[in-house]
């Protein structure tokens, strides 16, 4: 069923409230026919370096032959990334619970061994101790329960199975911090409301990002 997609739902959204889980769901479903256009241009292209960052935190060469989670993993870039890492043989589980993301990445994957499974980040459908790895990118924010996402991922890894997050934060400097905000807070929303034609997805964005630093 579909939910009011309005300022207020936005922010009450981006807070934890009960309606996160199905206004985020909605809002990634919604915009999955732009969403790698978006991050590539509100980011300035850098976003693609903050993956690969990720990715080599995540260290595949540890076990080439292991079945790494990419969870939250969208259009499934991550995955495609971790897929083409040098020496890498191993497999992946891509898990979200907008299928419309996954499905808009499906042209990426190939046939690389890249598994796309819809799925909650809070009841992955994923038997415990089978992961070699996991990494989340941009999406921990996004889960409706934070502490039970944890869990999961704790669930699912291996013993000394590494779990690498990437997300926004605020920069720590103060000049630079300024500069930030006024873009993040008032020139990204306007920019992603444009071009993906949704009304708040890119005003939930700031929000999520504030409070998820304030915790």
């Amino acid at each position: 069923m579909a939910i009011a997609t309005d300022d207020a739902t936005a922010t009450r959204a981006a807070a934890g409230g009960a309606e996160k889980r199905a206004y985020v769901r909605q809002i990634f479903s919604e915009i999955a026919p732009r969403y790698d256009l978006l991050n590539h241009v509100l980011s300035l292209n850098i976003d693609r370096i903050w993956r690969r960052k990720a990715i080599a935190d995540l260290d595949v060469g540890r076990n080439p032959d292991g079945r790494y989670l990419d969870l939250c993993a969208g259009t499934m870039d991550v995955s495609v990334a971790i897929a083409r890492t040098a020496g890498f043989r191993g497999s992946i589980v891509s898990a979200d619970f907008a299928e419309p993301m996954l499905r808009n990445g499906r042209d990426k994957i190939g046939a690389s061994r890249i598994a796309p499974v819809a799925a909650d980040a809070l009841e992955l459908p994923l038997a415990s101790e089978s992961f070699a790895g996991a990494i989340v990118a941009f999406g921990i924010r996004n889960v409706a329960g934070l502490d039970a996402a944890l869990s999961e991922v704790h669930r699912v890894l291996e013993y000394g199975g590494r779990f690498v997050i990437l997300e926004f934060s605020r920069p720590d400097s103060d000049l630079l911090n300024s500069d930030y905000q006024q873009y993040f807070t008032k020139i990204l929303p306007r920019i992603g409301a444009l071009v993906s034609g949704h009304p708040t997805a890119y005003s939930y964005l700031p929000e999520s990002v504030e409070l998820s630093d304030a915790r």
